[in-house]
């Protein structure tokens, strides 16, 4: 550990230090985020993320205007606050850019702040943080694409190893047999679903696909694995009731009953990586109570 265990939760702590730290997190992490928005554009494609191996073509391609073909200035790579002050327009042609590109970039450093917030200065903190990140790639892209990476997939699954690594009872409540009952108690109905399923749609539709497909499987086996039992039983609640009020707007704005359930089981694993354990011990306590 790191020696900074509960000094963002601790009174003696003073409220500068908290708010410049907060600060420096936010900023932190929407630079991540405009990194995350070229992997969520780029790795559907197959194109290079870091500028390593890609085609001269690829290059210019990520520097300049899609619509004018202008350079783009290194001001106008500035997260979040060059969107702003370009008014979301390029600063040649006024074509408009996307305000999906400072909504990623917030996005990421709201969650970053939130995590610190909530689990303090830590190692948990900083793999959550990552986990984070991992979370809003798989659903901005699953959006786009009704796909999930199973390289992203498999680096959220890689995160349960230092969390297995650096436990301490004091301040983790995940055992490593939580983990891998975690792992297996979702994916594996998940899993049994879409293999029931797959026959019936192809039967009735005449469409070749699962009513829960693999790469959600998947996800929910690295998520339970990184969450514990409790945790991603916690996620998967909150996914579900979330996807049955997104599929039911989904459909009634564009008619079609076919959605991506990853974005919605990415938001209830954010919200199990935070405060899943303690959710579920509040409905135990209410079950108890009546």
């Amino acid at each position: 550990m790191f020696g900074f265990e509960d000094m963002l939760h601790s009174e003696f702590t003073e409220l500068p230090f908290k708010i410049m730290f907060y600060v420096i997190v936010f900023l932190f992490g929407i630079c991540i985020g405009s990194f995350l928005n070229v992997v969520i554009l780029r790795l559907p494609k197959g194109e290079s993320i870091l500028g390593i191996g890609g085609s001269k073509e690829e290059k210019e391609k990520a520097s300049h205007c899609m619509t004018c073909g202008a350079k783009i200035r290194p001001i106008d790579l500035i997260p979040v606050f060059s969107w702003l002050m370009l008014r979301g327009k390029c600063h040649t042609c006024g074509a408009r850019i996307s305000p999906r590109y400072p909504i990623v970039e917030s996005l990421n450093g709201i969650l970053y702040v939130l995590t610190f917030y909530v689990l303090d200065i830590n190692v948990k903190s900083i793999i959550t943080c990552v986990l984070m990140s991992l979370l809003i790639v798989v659903a901005f892209m699953d959006w786009d694409t009704m796909e999930i990476s199973m390289i992203i997939v498999g680096i959220i699954f890689v995160l349960a190893v230092p969390l297995a690594l650096f436990y301490s009872p004091e301040y983790e409540d995940i055992t490593l047999k939580s983990r891998i009952i975690g792992a297996l108690i979702i994916s594996v109905p998940f899993f049994i679903i879409g293999e029931v399923s797959r026959p019936i749609i192809r039967k009735k539709f005449g469409e070749d696909f699962r009513a829960i497909e693999l790469g959600d499987t998947f996800l929910m086996f690295a998520s339970g694995a990184v969450l514990g039992t409790q945790a991603v039983i916690v996620s998967t609640l909150i996914g579900i009731f979330s996807a049955a009020i997104g599929g039911l707007i989904i459909k009634k704005v564009t008619k079609d009953s076919k959605f991506a359930f990853g974005p919605f089981l990415s938001i209830g694993i954010a919200v199990g990586a935070l405060w899943g354990p303690q959710l579920a011990q509040m409905y135990l306590n209410l079950l108890a109570t009546e």
